[in-house]
């Protein structure tokens, strides 16, 4: 167990950590700097305490900036630490926790301390995609120390002491901090991509622990099964009624109805998170139309089409999931993109990321079609053509090039509202069935809803051994 202080910075570790786990490394460790008399200022641990522990049996590794410490500030030997960590973590195959709490770079110590932080920046991209990378903001974050948490493949802040900032919100031209604070943690959960969620200290301490019993310790584990002790052929009552909020869906169909949401607050028209499956952990994709509240009342609708940030955020996760041999599961009802001048700006590169991302990953991949799959929307998530592995759909789902009625309108533009009628009815038998779609091999099956738990959990039974083996390339460009 550690001898250093009990400071704020070390409660949090404690708090973490499975009781009396943690062991620290290099607590005596010190600024050597001596320019600006900084060698008459006293730096227990330089700032920062770094070391190992256990989460619910699983080893972490830890680093916790403190505050009291020159106030946090990155120095020589602070980032020195903080870069061992992930030496350490990177042999072990375990996981990083950051707890950040840093008013920057320390003036001090200049070109130094901007080397150190170029080093922790270096360690955090060697680690992406080896193991996962895990931060909670509780005090300040800003200029460059915000690519730290960006960095991360998970991040929290606390809701009221939490900022992160590139730019403060005072040096925005035309902005000022009473008028929008960017540095929010709110803000930054809304409209940044790089915050998963808000919340107290307690509050994000036990998401974390969550987070990580769900992931496994690294790309090389082969993704993480635990046993199971809930029925496999549960029938999930009512899923159709709600397929519009499918984090209803996934909780429902989800081991002991447990559904860990990632990005909460960011593009609440995608959804993204983690379930598990006959204790295998698996990772969720499904657009949005609707958002109940925690009391189960509307907070929000919105149409089914993608726009560039919902696209961003699914592209992203599935390539965490490929990364760390997570299997992938898409819920899709979906019918176009979002018009609007200020999406056609992106539309298009998010299309062809989301579209590489699920092309690309050689994971087990089940698409589930659970509304209406249109257009090239729908080829982009996860269907036979961009790689699904099995694909499934309930029986009242609609699959197509458009709706049935505007595609009689285009062909017949001259028809008469009796024969568009006709038409679309035949359209819509011929082209935008999901029959028709399963007699030309779109859909393996068509099932209830009620048995949709069932299925899922035989799907990726089958697909647990899958070797996807390709020609070599080195990655993609997009």
């Amino acid at each position: 167990m550690s001898s250093t202080n009990n400071g704020l910075a070390m409660q949090r570790i404690v708090k973490l950590l499975d009781e009396n786990s943690f062991m620290e490394i290099g607590s005596l460790v010190t600024a050597r700097s001596t320019d600006f008399n900084l060698s008459n200022t006293d730096t227990p641990s330089d700032g920062v305490i770094i070391g190992h522990g256990l989460i619910d049996g699983n080893l972490v590794f830890v680093y916790s900036q403190d505050a009291s410490v020159l106030n946090g500030t990155i120095g020589e030997m602070h980032a020195k630490k903080v870069a061992s960590v992930y030496d350490m973590a990177m042999k072990m195959g375990a996981p990083v926790i950051g707890f950040l709490d840093c008013a920057g770079i320390r003036l001090q110590e200049s070109v130094d301390a901007l080397h150190g932080l170029g080093q922790i920046y270096a360690k955090e991209a060697a680690a992406s995609g080896v193991i996962p990378q895990i931060c909670a903001v509780f005090g300040t974050c800003g200029g460059g120390l915000a690519t730290v948490p960006a960095l991360c493949d998970f991040t929290y802040i606390e809701a009221a002491k939490g900022k992160v900032f590139v730019n403060s919100p005072n040096a925005i031209p035309g902005n000022r901090i009473d008028k929008c604070d960017t540095s929010a943690a709110e803000y930054q959960s809304k409209e940044t991509g790089c915050v998963d969620a808000i919340g107290t200290e307690d509050e994000i301490l036990e998401s974390i622990r969550a987070l990580v019993c769900m992931l496994p310790d690294n790309s090389g584990m082969g993704g993480l099964t635990e046993e199971c002790a809930d029925d496999l052929n549960r029938a999930c009552e009512n899923v159709a009624g709600m397929k519009g909020d499918p984090r209803y869906v996934l909780s429902e169909i989800a081991d002991d109805r447990i559904f860990l949401e990632t990005k909460k607050d960011y593009a609440r028209d995608m959804v993204t998170g983690f379930i598990r499956l006959n204790g295998t952990t698996i990772g969720a994709v499904a657009n949005c139309t609707e958002f109940y509240d925690e009391e189960g009342k509307k907070a929000a609708e919105f149409a089914n089409v993608f726009s560039a940030r919902g696209l961003n955020k699914a592209a992203e996760f599935v390539s965490f999931c490929d990364a760390f041999d997570i299997p992938v599961l898409s819920l899709t009802n979906v019918r176009g993109y979002k018009a609007g001048v200020c999406s056609e700006h992106n539309l298009a590169k998010s299309m062809a990321r989301l579209t590489c991302a699920f092309t690309s990953a050689d994971v087990p991949k089940v698409n589930l079609i659970v509304g209406e799959a249109y257009g090239s929307a729908y080829v982009s998530m996860n269907s036979k053509s961009v790689g699904a592995d099995l694909v499934y759909a309930w029986p009242e789902a609609k699959i197509g090039m458009m709706e049935a009625e505007l595609a009689a309108k285009i062909m017949y533009p001259d028809a008469g509202a009796d024969t568009l009628s006709e038409k679309a009815k035949e359209y819509d038998k011929l082209q935008s069935s999901v029959l028709s779609a399963a007699r030309r091999g779109y859909v393996d099956l068509i099932i209830e809803p009620e048995d949709t738990r069932k299925y899922l959990v035989a799907a990726f039974e089958m697909l647990y051994t899958k070797c996807d083996l390709d020609s070599y390339k080195k990655h993609g460009t997009k």
